[in-house]
């Protein structure tokens, strides 16, 4: 196998020069659901283990305009990220953000910041961020998932909402904090191919909700979050996390697709981008299903036949090796599923 990156991933370059890592957190708080929750005892062990380890913390504009620009990322390069605007991360995240300088990111929905729940953050504390160097970004107008098709509705004419919300939402944002960056992060982590392309289209950046490293090659319509929250917040599991690689893959045709009715689908297949790594090395791992057997098709493709049905529900295949030339480090690449049950009707939010 030979690298397959693009021209622009100069040989000059060590590989790790072009990897870092977007951790995604919700609520900072041990009163909040454990699903999406941080204690501020345990973030500020995840930050105290950034600085403690000399991990260079970046805006994330900084770290997108890189990969725009095809310019090199600093090796263990890591931006912070949230998602909603829960007053708990001014109250009990920032402070510790501030004793380490860190910046970060906050995808909000202004409809829901407009209902001035006193669980939500208000516009003049969004606005005070702002002004410190927060970065305010786009999470949809409502919390409205990017993937479910309202009944009535074609695709186009879905489409067509939900381009008037998202290029509305961006308005209000920039209008109530003078920020407008085109960045947007699917709700629920939901999303299809025809929305990759709507996104391309209307120039935006979006972030999603599976694992996986970030290098020059990602793709700019899903770029992968790391979960930090319970219960992935232990050190043990960050660790790992801050010290993988982009693994690079492409998925043809309906190995793209997102969306799967229950029992119908029984295979993918992988094509890989980089070679770094022994193939019989490479693990893979689907959520429900634990680790499955790997085909090799070729010295750059590789199929997985699920061991059992796609579990109904949000799933994700996990896929992990150990590199050759950064021992001790591991490529990580993350394909999502969303399995709807039989008769193509969609599992509970």
């Amino acid at each position: 196998m030979k690298f397959l990156l693009p021209a622009l991933l100069l040989s000059c370059f060590h590989f790790s020069s072009f990897a870092a890592v977007i951790l995604q957190y919700h609520h900072v708080s041990d009163k909040t659901p454990a699903s999406t929750s941080i204690s501020p005892e345990q973030f500020q062990i995840h930050m105290q283990y950034l600085a403690d380890n000399n991990f260079n913390v970046i805006a994330l504009s900084d770290l997108m305009n890189s990969i725009k620009k095809q310019q090199p990322i600093a090796d263990k390069t890591v931006a912070i990220t949230f998602d909603d605007a829960y007053l708990d991360i001014l109250l009990n995240g920032k402070p510790i953000l501030d004793k380490f300088n860190y910046p970060f990111t906050i995808f909000i929905n202004p409809a829901i910041v407009e209902r001035g729940s006193s669980n939500y953050l208000t516009w003049q504390q969004l606005k005070t961020m702002a002004d410190q160097g927060v970065i305010i970004a786009n999470h949809g107008m409502e919390h409205d998932s990017m993937a479910r098709i309202s009944d009535g509705l074609t695709e186009q004419q879905w489409l067509v909402k939900h381009t008037e919300l998202l290029l509305n939402a961006e308005s209000i944002i920039k209008e109530k904090t003078g920020q407008s960056w085109r960045y947007f992060a699917y709700p629920y982590g939901e999303y299809t191919p025809a929305v990759q392309e709507w996104i391309t289209q209307h120039d935006f950046i979006a972030f999603s909700q599976q694992s996986g490293a970030v290098g020059l090659a990602t793709d700019l319509t899903s770029v992968p979050r790391f979960p930090a929250s319970k219960p992935y917040d232990q050190i043990s599991s960050l660790r790992d996390k801050l010290k993988s690689l982009p693994f690079t893959m492409t998925l043809r045709n309906e190995n793209a697709s997102t969306i799967v009715e229950y029992n119908q689908s029984k295979s993918v297949t992988f094509d890989v981008v980089v070679d770094d790594f022994h193939p019989a090395q490479l693990n893979c791992y689907i959520s429900g299903l634990g680790r499955q057997k790997i085909e090799w098709q070729e010295e750059n493709s590789f199929t997985i036949n699920y061991s059992a049905p796609l579990p109904i529900g949000r799933v994700r295949c996990n896929c992990t090796a150990p590199s050759i030339s950064e021992p001790g480090r591991y490529y990580w690449y993350s394909k999502p599923w969303f399995v709807l049950k039989e008769g193509m009707q969609w599992y509970p939010l």
